[in-house]
C-alpha cells in the first residue's frame, strides 16, 4: 500500500484522502487494470461510506499516468486532474471537461509537434472555453508522447506572450478616443526614452512600412506601431487593463515599461484565452469555470464599442494579408478573431483566438524556455488553432456578431501610397475626418527621444546621458540610432561621420561622445551617451560607420 501511495500520490498512504485510499485499494486487487475499471471499483469504495463519484475517472486518469505501462491514450487530463483536487485535498464534485473537445485537442497538438520534431519543438498545451459560461472544456497541460517535462502544465506556466497582448494596447487607445482603426501610425525607427536609456523596438520582420492606419498595424503585427500606442498610454495604465481583463502580469507596468506592449509580462495560457474570451463577450469579464456548478459573477472591464472594433480587425484576413498572406491558418470559413505572437529568441509562440461559441488558447515551445529554431505563431501554434477550430463547427460556420450601439461605419480614403480606400468603424462622432487629426498627432507624442528642439539649439537626439541597450540577437545594422538635430556636421569619438539634420549609425558598445559643428567648425553642441547589452556580430559594419 505505502509503494503504491507513493507512487500514485507522492505521500504516505496515512496522508490518503478517502478518493485516493479507494484508488489505491482497486488497485490491489487489479494492478493492471484500465483506468476505466480502476475508477469504476474505487467508485464502489466510496458509494459503500456513503461519498459520491463525481470527477473519479479523470482522478483515476490523473493517478494512473505516474504508473508504468499505461497506454498513453487513456491519459486524457492528467493535468486538469490535478485542479479538481482542493487544498484540503477533496474533490471536487463536477467538471466541466468535455471529451468530444479533449480528444481531437490532443490529436491536434500531437500532429503538429510530429511536424515541428525537426525544428526543437517539445512542448505545447491548449486549452479551449465555453465563450457564454466559461467552462473548460479542454484543456491539454502537455504532449506526454515526446516531451521531457511531462508533468509541467503548460496551461498554467507563465510565459511571455508577445504579439497576442497588442489587441488590449489598441482596445484602451480606441476606449480613450487617442485612436480609431482609421489612424495613421508611423512605423519606422523609433527612440522612446525610458529611465534606463532609450527603448528602440523592431519589427519581426526587421523592416519599416512606414506610416500605415492602425488596422493595418495590428492585423500585421507590427511592433513599432504597437509600442508608439502604448507609450501614449503610459505602462501603468496598460497594465491595469491588462489585470482587468484578467492576466495579472508579472511585475508592474514600471518594471517592464514601454516593453509591456510587446508582451514582456509573463502569464499563463489560461488567463490569456479568458481574457480574449472577455473580448469575445465585448468586455464582460468572469473567470473561466472548472466545475460549471453555479453561474460565475460578471463585470464589465471595457467599453462594447472600442472592443467590438478590435475584434473586427482581428477578424480581418484581409488585413493581416500583408504579413500572413490570405491563405494562412488564421483563415477560417465562418467569423473568427484571433491573434499569433511570438516571444523574444523565438522561446514561445501562441495563437488565441475566438468564434461566436469558443474561445481557443494555444501555445507551443519547449517547457526548460531553450529556443525553437524559426517557428512563429503562424507556423506553430496556428495549424493547431485551425484544425481544432475547425472541428468545433464543423457543423455549423461561426457568425460574426453585430456591432453594439455607438458604432458606425464610414469611407475612408487614404494617399494612393498609403492604403486602399475602405469602409471603417468608428464610434459614432468621431468619424468625420477625426482619423487624419489623429493620424497627424498620435506619431508626434513618442517620436524620438524627446520633444523637438527648436533650430540652433544644437542636437536634439539622442540625449545627454543617454542608454542604448541592443539586442544581441539582431544585427547591430538593424539597430541603427539615429543622430537628430539642427543641421550641421557630426563628429563621433573625434571622428567626422557625416552631416545633416539627420544620420543614421549602427552601435557599438561602450561610452561615446557626439558633437555637433557647424561649418566653420564651431562645436554647437556636445553629448556622451552609451550603448550596452551586446557584442558586435560583424565589426567591419561598426567600423565602416565610424564606431
Amino acid at each position: 500500500m505505502s509503494a503504491i501511495a507513493q507512487t500514485l500520490f507522492g505521500k504516505h498512504a496515512s496522508g490518503l484522502d478517502d478518493t485516493e485510499a479507494a484508488i489505491v485499494a482497486a488497485l490491489v486487487r487489479a494492478p493492471n487494470a484500465a483506468p476505466s475499471r480502476v475508477a469504476q471499483r474505487a467508485c464502489e469504495v466510496l458509494q459503500q461510506q456513503s461519498l459520491g463519484c463525481e470527477g473519479l475517472l479523470v482522478i483515476t486518469e490523473a493517478a494512473l499516468s505516474r504508473r508504468g505501462g499505461m497506454p498513453l491514450g487513456e491519459q486524457l487530463a492528467p493535468h486538469f486532474a490535478r485542479q479538481l483536487i482542493d487544498p484540503a485535498g477533496v474533490p471536487r464534485q463536477s467538471s466541466t471537461l468535455d471529451a468530444r473537445v479533449q480528444r481531437p485537442a490532443i490529436a491536434a497538438l500531437r500532429r503538429q509537434l510530429a511536424e515541428l520534431s525537426g525544428r526543437n519543438v517539445e512542448d505545447g498545451a491548449i486549452v479551449v472555453l465555453d465563450n457564454a459560461s466559461g467552462e473548460v472544456l479542454a484543456w491539454v497541460g502537455a504532449n506526454g508522447a515526446t516531451s521531457a517535462a511531462a508533468q509541467v502544465d503548460g496551461v498554467l506556466a507563465r510565459r511571455q506572450p508577445g504579439s497576442t497582448i497588442k489587441p488590449f494596447v489598441y482596445q484602451l487607445a480606441f476606449e480613450r478616443r487617442l485612436l480609431t482603426p482609421a489612424s495613421l501610425l508611423d512605423d519606422s525607427p523609433a527612440q522612446i526614452a525610458t529611465a534606463a536609456g532609450l527603448y528602440l523596438p523592431q519589427n519581426y520582420d526587421r523592416d519599416f512600412k512606414g506610416w500605415v492606419s492602425v488596422r493595418t498595424a495590428l492585423g500585421n503585427s507590427l511592433n513599432v506601431p504597437a509600442v508608439r500606442a502604448g507609450a501614449m498610454l503610459g505602462p501603468d495604465a496598460l497594465f491595469a487593463r491588462l489585470a482587468a481583463f484578467g492576466p495579472a502580469p508579472s511585475e508592474s507596468g514600471g518594471f517592464h515599461g514601454h516593453a509591456l506592449a510587446l508582451g514582456s509580462a509573463d502569464v499563463t495560457l489560461l488567463a490569456l484565452t479568458n481574457a480574449y474570451r472577455t473580448l469575445a463577450r465585448g468586455g464582460l469579464y468572469s473567470a473561466p469555470s472548472l466545475r460549471g456548478s453555479s453561474a460565475a459573477t460578471e463585470r464589465r472591464v471595457a467599453e462594447a464599442a472600442s472592443v467590438h472594433r478590435v475584434v473586427d480587425v482581428l477578424a480581418d484576413n484581409a488585413a493581416r494579408a500583408r504579413t500572413f498572406g490570405l491563405a494562412s491558418s488564421l483563415a477560417m470559413r465562418g467569423f473568427a478573431a484571433v491573434k499569433t505572437g511570438t516571444s523574444k529568441d523565438l522561446r514561445d509562440n501562441w495563437c488565441i483566438g475566438f468564434t461566436d461559441r469558443y474561445t481557443v488558447g494555444v501555445w507551443v515551445g519547449n517547457a526548460s524556455g531553450e529556443a525553437m529554431h524559426e517557428v512563429s505563431g503562424v507556423s506553430g501554434a496556428a495549424p493547431i488553432w485551425h484544425e481544432l477550430v475547425a472541428a468545433l463547427h464543423a457543423g455549423r460556420p461561426s457568425r460574426a456578431p453585430a456591432p453594439p450601439p455607438g458604432v458606425v461605419s464610414q469611407r475612408v480614403s487614404f494617399d494612393a501610397d498609403r492604403e486602399p480606400p475602405r469602409d471603417e468603424l468608428f464610434l459614432a462622432g468621431t468619424e468625420q475626418g477625426r482619423q487624419r487629426d489623429t493620424a497627424q498627432l498620435a506619431p508626434q507624442r513618442v517620436h524620438g527621444a524627446g520633444a523637438t528642439l527648436p533650430r540652433g539649439w544644437g542636437i536634439s537626439s539622442p540625449r545627454d546621458g543617454s542608454r542604448f541597450a541592443l539586442d544581441p540577437d539582431i544585427p547591430p545594422a538593424a539597430q541603427q540610432i539615429v543622430f537628430e538635430g539642427e543641421r550641421g556636421v557630426w563628429w563621433l569619438n573625434g571622428r567626422r561621420i557625416g552631416q545633416g539634420s539627420a544620420l543614421r549609425w549602427a552601435p557599438w558598445p561602450g561610452r561615446h561622445e557626439l558633437e555637433l559643428r557647424d561649418a566653420r567648425g564651431r562645436v554647437l553642441q556636445s553629448v556622451r551617451f552609451e550603448v550596452r547589452g551586446a557584442t558586435l556580430k560583424s565589426a567591419s559594419a561598426a567600423a565602416r560607420s565610424g564606431g
